[in-house]
């Protein structure tokens, strides 16, 4: 994996709702059909925090595209994941990123955190694996369900992520309301760093499983996952793009029993404006060519049968249609 490429500082709240607005004004960089004038092959990819699978899985996905693709280069960047990167991608400022698949398509149907400001120029290259809802508490905190999260400190997923959609609607199932809890809009990391300094009493987040990081956190404190009740779980997924799945003792040593949650696909989308269809394709097929060299366990998990997971409503990047054509995938 390459290092050293440039970064780029998160946004803030006030700078990510300020990223929303401007996509419902047009941005710079939406809305029109493109041309091959506007085409670029120095792209920045959007990834996540760096405590998440997002970041180093693009750092590795940027390596793979520029040692596999005449003529590119790929500066991968941490950020606030899905919102953030399509924001981003939409203004014609980045024109890679991943992105949670219902997140994706709230954008592309102008719904959710997107509404007003419908996105038009993203497309889908690839889903890449499973994420799930990840309920984090330790040992004390009073959470054996989850309706024991009302009247408690929760981290609900950082600003320009599509955790908060997912808090939202598990809380939502338990009615618990806005006011029934004190939230916390805290990155992945961070979100874990507070939990084990006891700021706050669970954390919800979005990842691939396993995450290290969890891991990490199991190593010095007695960590505990909650799971839903199926019929709430089911309640949630039948309302919505997340999918009931099952965290199995096997992805944590510290669990000891299956753990009912929901997911969501992780995503790769691209610039329809700023990314050619050659260069799609070329990034549809390393994609999944590659995805041995990837070093984290969800590498083993990108696949063609996974692939048009969770794309709903988001049309296929041009590149990556042709080369499913070509696949027999379509």
């Amino acid at each position: 994996m390459r290092i050293g490429r440039r970064t780029f500082a998160t946004l803030g709240p006030v700078a990510a709702l300020g990223l929303l607005a401007a996509c419902s004004d047009g941005g710079s960089g939406g809305g029109g059909e493109g041309g091959e004038g506007d085409f670029v092959t120095d792209l920045t990819f959007g990834t996540g925090g760096t405590g998440g699978v997002y970041y180093p899985l693009g750092g590795e996905y940027a390596a793979i595209y520029e040692d596999n693709i005449d003529g590119v280069t790929v500066n991968y960047t941490d950020s606030g994941a899905s919102v953030e990167n399509i924001g981003k991608i939409f203004q014609g400022e980045w024109q890679l990123g991943i992105s949670q698949s219902d997140t994706a398509n709230s954008a592309v149907t102008g719904d959710g955190e997107f509404e007003g400001a419908q996105v038009d120029n993203i497309g889908w290259i690839a889903g890449l694996y499973p994420e799930a809802a990840h309920i984090v508490t330790l040992a004390g905190s009073g959470i054996e369900s989850a309706a024991d999260l009302k009247g408690k400190r929760i981290a609900v997923g950082d600003v320009g992520s599509g955790t908060r959609a997912v808090s939202d609607a598990i809380l939502a199932a338990y009615d618990i309301g806005e006011g029934d809890y004190e939230a916390f809009e805290q990155d992945f990391s961070s979100s874990l760093d507070l939990l084990r300094d006891n700021n706050i009493d669970a954390s919800v987040f979005v990842v691939g499983t396993p995450t290290g990081s969890l891991g990490d956190l199991a190593a010095t404190n007695e960590v505990a996952l909650v799971s839903l009740d199926q019929d709430k779980a089911e309640q949630v997924a039948s309302e919505s793009l997340f999918e009931v799945y099952t965290i199995t003792p096997d992805a944590y040593d510290f669990l000891e029993e299956d753990v009912i949650t929901l997911s969501v696909a992780a995503a790769l989308i691209a610039s329809t404006t700023q990314v050619s269809p050659e260069l799609g394709y070329e990034i549809t097929k390393a994609t999944f060519e590659h995805s041995g060299d990837i070093t984290l366990p969800q590498g083993g998990l990108i696949s063609h049968d996974f692939a048009l997971t969770g794309q709903g409503e988001v049309p296929l990047h041009p590149g990556a249609q042709q080369y499913y054509e070509e696949e027999g995938l379509l």
